[in-house]
């Protein structure tokens, strides 16, 4: 291939010069050819790119196609069902309902009903009229120990920060929050102007960095604190164990992405990555977290106090149990994390291969605190994936009393899955700190979407409980819903994730046969 463009060089070269030697007017194709050229022999004699030095000009048609290749396949491959994370079925559900478009489908539904993995909900012969039911339900999150509980809504803004998201997509998703009645977390970026300019409630997440609340080495400085978590907008206060996209790992900024702003809010360096460690420092026992929860309960005026985690090693979080049982501090909530990854950008291996998926983690987290008998004081909090009325209902009845969102909010906000959330290159100025991009989300626009979204979610999680004869969202069980096992096998959540016992894990002679290896192995002296 070289050699022939060696021959097709010189044979354009020739007849170029033939043509203008003819007529002067020819000479504009030297504009279109001789770059070409250029490039080519530049293809040559690079070394950094065989595909480029074995096959001059032509291999350069190798990168473009790949470059292209999701917007290809999104567009022109996939059917509505495959796309990947989030298929086109669940994207135009999401971007209808914040347009407050109609959602409904003609003809049956596009799914595989005898497909392993496929689920629905039973519904009931006693089906309550839908406006005998709330389409606004409130959960209230606050322990006995909580001196200020909070009225949630069911369906919540998830972790994002400001960094990793634009400002205007701060503003416009705090905007939405404010208008819905519905909380916006910040993420573990820190508590930035944008969180707290539209006045939208706020969950403040403090990560392994303690950005916006650190001092010069980095430690948890607890005057920081005390400014930021005493402000009205903050409703409660969630201390972040892990996320899932990448469990163990730490959350990391590009520096490309941080500004002086930036580095302001989060009380850090500029010109380098900012990257969060693997684990606190604020404590490194489960005794010591329980210390850590009075003290940020204490200092935040009696506020909520949680934890965010992807389940990983079963044992640290019954740890985490024993520590509360022990100690009789109890956290007011857990936000659980799937590890089937978010809006982080993530190394591959820890996106496809770390972490609890949501369904287990959920199951797992309600029946540890069923067994020690504490359930009663915590509420827990789903976090993956949840787009749709059917998936808060499944969190719901595999144990979770509230939902957040990261990635469907995105979607209200326009994104349009590019996957170019860690590029700074984001076409819809969602996930960028590039000002020409970022100019073209409309703050003012985009909230109405987000609230729209959230509401029409909300109401269709009302609706289809009301159609399994179901008043509040505290009702939904595990025999609720029902999944196909097998191609002739079907079971409801209450099969496949059969209950605990309550008060079953405080002693050592009732625990389950299942639980015994890890609740032997932990202990609150040491996670």
């Amino acid at each position: 291939m070289r050699k022939a463009f060696i021959v097709f060089s010189i044979t354009i070269l020739s007849l170029l010069a033939i043509l203008i030697f003819v007529n002067w007017k020819f000479s504009f194709l030297l504009l279109i050819f001789f770059p070409l050229i250029l490039m080519g022999l530049y293809d040559m004699y690079q070394s950094k790119q065989t595909i480029k030095r074995n096959f001059p000009l032509l291999g350069r048609m190798r990168y473009l196609l790949e470059s292209i290749g999701p917007e290809m396949r999104q567009y022109f491959i996939e059917t509505d069902t495959e796309g990947k994370p989030f298929n086109r079925l669940q994207r135009s559900l999401v971007y209808q309902r914040s347009k407050k478009e109609t959602s409904t489908q003609p003809f049956g539904t596009q799914l595989n009903v005898y497909e392993v993995g496929y689920e629905w909900i039973n519904h009931s012969v006693k089906a309550i009229p839908f406006h005998e039911v709330n389409e606004t339900p409130k959960v209230t999150i606050g322990s006995s120990q909580c001196a200020r509980p909070y009225e949630a809504s069911l369906f919540n803004i998830s972790a994002m920060s400001y960094g990793s998201l634009s400002k205007n997509a701060i503003l416009a998703l705090n905007a939405g929050a404010k208008q819905g009645g519905f909380y916006h977390n910040t993420g573990e970026g820190g508590l930035s102007p944008y969180h707290l300019e539209p006045g939208g409630d706020v969950v403040w997440n403090i990560g392994t960095g303690y950005f916006s609340t650190r001092d010069a080495e980095g430690n948890f400085s607890l005057e920081e604190f005390k400014k930021r978590a005493t402000l009205e907008n903050v409703k409660m206060i969630e201390i972040k164990f892990s996320q899932g996209a990448k469990p163990g790992h730490g959350g990391i900024l590009p520096k490309e992405k941080v500004t002086d702003e930036i580095a302001a809010i989060r009380l850090v360096q500029k010109d380098n990555d900012i990257v969060s460690p693997p684990k606190h420092s604020a404590f490194t026992t489960p005794l010591e977290l329980m210390e850590f929860v009075k003290l940020l309960r204490k200092h935040s005026g009696g506020k909520p106090i949680g934890i965010k985690i992807c389940i990983g090693n079963k044992s640290e979080f019954i740890a985490i149990c024993k520590a509360m049982v022990t100690t009789q501090t109890y956290l007011d909530f857990i936000t659980v994390d799937g590890g089937e990854g978010g809006t982080g950008a993530a190394p591959p291996e820890y996106a496809d291969h770390v972490g609890m998926p949501l369904r287990d983690a959920l199951a797992f987290v309600y029946d540890c605190l069923n067994g020690f008998g504490i359930k009663d004081e915590i509420k827990i909090i789903a976090s993956g994936k949840v787009v749709s009325g059917f998936d808060i209902i499944r969190c719901l009845s595999i144990g979770a009393d509230l939902c957040n969102s990261a990635r469907g909010m995105m979607f209200a906000l326009g994104c349009i899955q590019a996957l170019e959330c860690h590029t700074n290159t984001c076409p819809t100025g969602v996930a960028t700190q590039d000002p020409k991009l970022t100019k073209g989300l409309v703050p003012e626009e985009k909230s109405i979407r987000v609230a729209r979204f959230q509401q029409e979610t909300v109401k269709s999680a009302m609706e289809l409980m009301a159609s399994a004869g179901i008043h509040h969202p505290n009702g939904v069980t595990r025999d609720v819903i029902s999944t196909r096992v097998e191609r002739n096998k079907i079971e409801t959540y209450a099969e496949t994730f059969p209950e605990l016992e309550p008060g079953c894990l405080l002693n050592e002679t009732t625990v389950p046969n299942a639980y015994c290896y890890f609740w032997k192995k932990a202990t609150f002296q040491s996670f």
